[in-house]
């Protein structure tokens, strides 16, 4: 089974508007929105460490699988090695959520902007409302996703703890890359939920930003950036 880990990113902008002392309440709207995007880019630089070091990990896995148990010593080394691997992956995860919980504080901030928005502009109101629930929406899935994806980390660091234990059997290792396998499978659903509000929600942003006559032009690279991940799947010999 191939594993493609993609990560939909949220839509930076830049305004065009001119600035004034006094903003509009779409103006500060904008503000946060836009200030929610640069707080996730810690989240957006994860990606690439993550992939790196999946990579990593993936070859030492299959290094392992293929020695016997005559290099036993070899096969401890190199699962302590590969759980060290997992460990600095847990890091990127745990900076990957701070980076979102800070994005997600920000962009509470609109709440009681939307109240300021005038009668005249109803169909902008309308659209905000809709965004701070499709944020709602986004940020619960990733919540799903971190915890599918330490779920899979964990499991990974007790797989790597049994291959040290020479009384190991293979039907205890089988029994733990099915849970591994498993748990991957849950993360790739969870990614997909979080990439779907994601797109949504980027699309909305636009719906509002027009509602709102907001004279913007949109970065290329924020939005549809993606990263591949390896395949984080395991197999027995």
């Amino acid at each position: 089974m191939r594993f493609r880990k993609i990560i939909s990113l949220l839509l930076a902008t830049a305004f065009i508007l001119s600035a004034c002392s006094n903003q509009s309440a779409q103006e500060k709207i904008y503000n946060h929105l836009e200030e929610a995007v640069s707080l996730e880019d810690t989240f957006r630089k994860q990606q690439k460490p993550l992939m790196e070091l999946e990579e990593k990990e993936k070859k030492l896995y299959n290094q392992i699988i293929d020695l016997n148990m005559e290099e036993f010593e070899q096969i401890k080394e190199l699962s302590k090695e590969a759980a060290s691997v997992v460990k600095e992956r847990e890091e990127k995860l745990k900076s990957e959520k701070e980076s979102i919980d800070a994005a997600k504080e920000e962009f509470d901030k609109i709440k009681p902007l939307i109240e300021d928005l005038s009668e005249e502009q109803s169909e902008a109101k309308e659209l905000a409302n809709q965004l701070v629930e499709k944020m709602e929406n986004r940020y619960n899935a990733y919540q799903d996703l971190y915890k599918a994806y330490q779920n899979a980390l964990d499991l990974d660091l007790e797989l790597y703890e049994m291959l040290q234990q020479k009384d190991l059997t293979q039907e205890e290792l089988q029994k733990q890359v099915e849970n591994i396998n498993a748990s991957y499978n849950a993360v790739i659903k969870a990614n997909e939920q979080f990439n779907t509000y994601t797109n949504e929600y980027n699309e909305l942003k636009k719906q509002f930003y027009d509602a709102s006559g907001l004279n913007v032009t949109y970065e290329d690279s924020a939005g549809s950036e993606s990263k591949d991940s390896q395949n984080n799947s395991k197999e027995t010999n």
